[in-house]
């Protein structure tokens, strides 16, 4: 479903990923490991669209990503890809259900099928009491299932998340690990997700090990 090739990326004379191949399967959890600096996050910001390579191929959903651009790239990304990042990005002015239904606005679904959609999303998250609860009256774990469910809300073919669990308690972080279990048990979604956690590393069907810009197993 997703398969990258040959992804290089320089930061100036700098070189980050040297030639990296992946690949991952509609409804796999796929984790990635290293030590900082070993190109993990720059990795994942490019095959979600977010970043340029400067060399390689990205093909998502037989779509050859890496030659959009503009308009048509941003609703490719809007469309099939779901972000959750370690700090959570929630729009401070906005109720729970409205930064969930933000990106099913953006595409263009008519507003109740997204409120609807989202309302459902946010219950099955535990979170049908805290509709109207602007982020700063949500607890961390409490935001972090909102970012979850805003990543939902487009129905994406892969939910890329980096470092999810950077910024909870054990307690939280565990709950977030049994979710993605449970979305891909329940939704067959697919996860591609950059930790330094080695529990939730360990929950995924595989891991990846990246080193000094290449993947090495």
């Amino acid at each position: 479903m997703l398969n990258a090739k040959g992804i290089i990326k320089n930061y100036g004379t700098l070189p980050v990923l040297k030639g990296v191949d992946i690949n991952i399967q509609k409804g796999e959890i796929v984790s990635i490991v290293g030590s900082s600096g070993a190109g993990k996050s720059t990795l994942l910001h490019i095959l979600g669209t977010l970043d340029k390579a400067d060399k390689g191929t990205i093909t998502l959903e037989f779509e050859k990503v890496n030659e959009l651009t503009g308009k048509k790239l941003a609703a490719f990304r809007n469309k099939h890809i779901g972000f959750v990042f370690q700090f959570h990005h929630l729009l401070p002015e906005f109720t729970a259900l409205e930064n969930v239904c933000i990106p099913g606005w953006i595409a263009g679904t008519k507003k109740k099928e997204v409120t609807d959609r989202a309302t459902e999303l946010l219950a099955t998250l535990g979170l049908s009491g805290r509709l109207e609860n602007k982020p700063n009256q949500l607890s961390g774990g409490e935001q972090q299932r909102v970012a979850v469910a805003r990543a939902l809300i487009n129905n994406p073919s892969i939910i890329m998340a980096d470092e999810p669990t950077g910024n909870l308690d054990s307690k939280n972080a565990k709950e977030l690990h049994q979710l993605f279990t449970d979305l891909r048990k329940n939704f067959n979604q697919t996860f591609l997700i950059v930790t330094h956690n080695e529990e939730l590393a360990q929950m995924s069907d595989r891991t990846l090990h990246m080193k000094d810009g290449y993947i090495i197993n």
